[in-house]
């Protein structure tokens, strides 16, 4: 029940990221999953799991009206259900995805239901009513944390004590595919990204990255060093040109100012 309590709660805070406590990246399945893990007891494998949703969903955002899928309950939910039933990262994914999807429409809800708040805010500011205004603020604030901390809490409640059922009356070859499905959902997560981010002058530095890793064998720590310093280096070279063309373009105005003589000035 504690755990369950807990875990809720770290839902909860979560989907305000970006809501009330600002852009902290707090509700990233990179921090998430590793609070649960910690409350779960294995923080190692929560670490595991957050850096893998994190892969699977790192090109996800909300653009103009649309609602992206609920990454934070997905992720923690899957995160919990995976530990507990100690099957690993086929698990985490195969669950969170679709559970993120799920609830996906239930934060739609939220929002619709929030537009009638919004409504009553501004007839609250027409009266100068600032108590009134205040609480149609925090009003949508409170259904948003509940659309995540309910499902998350009724799921640890109702699937603490039946997981390891669940998981093991699965067929091992159902189990299997999962695995492997769920090992090429990150490159997924990387091809959204690509997809906002992927450009010609880019281009070279993609396949440069994807050398390293397949012929010299570099993880990704190393590539994430070295890109570091090539991004450094030619920051360094750029500012180096734009300070000798300032010096050439200074030069040749003080060379042109010299040669001027009181006959070239025509003053009428």
């Amino acid at each position: 029940m504690i755990n369950a309590l807990l875990i809720g709660l770290i839902a909860g805070v979560g989907i305000l990221d970006e809501r009330v406590l600002g852009s902290t990246l707090f509700g990233r399945p990179l921090f998430l999953s590793v609070f649960v893990g910690l409350v779960l007891g294995d923080l190692k494998q929560g670490i595991i799991i957050g850096a893998q949703l994190e892969l699977v969903w790192m090109g996800i955002a909300g653009i103009g009206a649309s609602t992206p899928p609920d990454y934070v309950t997905g992720g923690v939910i899957g995160t919990a259900l995976a530990i507990m039933s100690g099957k690993g990262i086929g698990i985490a994914l195969a669950i969170a995805v679709p559970v993120a999807v799920l609830a996906q429409s239930l934060g739609v809800l939220v929002r619709v239901v929030n537009l009638y708040f919004s409504h009553k805010a501004d007839k609250y500011a027409q009266k100068a009513d600032f108590k009134g205004v205040a609480l149609m603020l925090w009003v949508p604030t409170t259904l948003f944390f509940f659309s995540t901390f309910i499902p998350t809490f009724l799921a640890m409640i109702l699937g603490a004590s039946r997981i390891n059922d669940i998981v093991n009356a699965i067929p091992k070859v159902i189990l299997n595919g999962l695995t492997v499905a769920g090992n090429l959902l990150p490159a997924v997560g990387f091809a959204l990204l690509l997809d906002m981010l992927f450009s010609k002058k880019m281009m070279v530095f993609f396949f440069l990255g994807f050398l390293l890793a397949s012929y010299l064998k570099l993880d990704i720590t190393a590539i994430a060093l070295l890109g570091t310093c090539v991004a450094i280096i030619i920051n360094l070279y750029m500012n180096q040109n734009n300070s000798d063309k300032d010096l050439i373009n200074e030069t040749q105005e003080d060379n042109a100012n010299s040669k001027l003589t009181k006959g070239d000035i025509n003053i009428e």
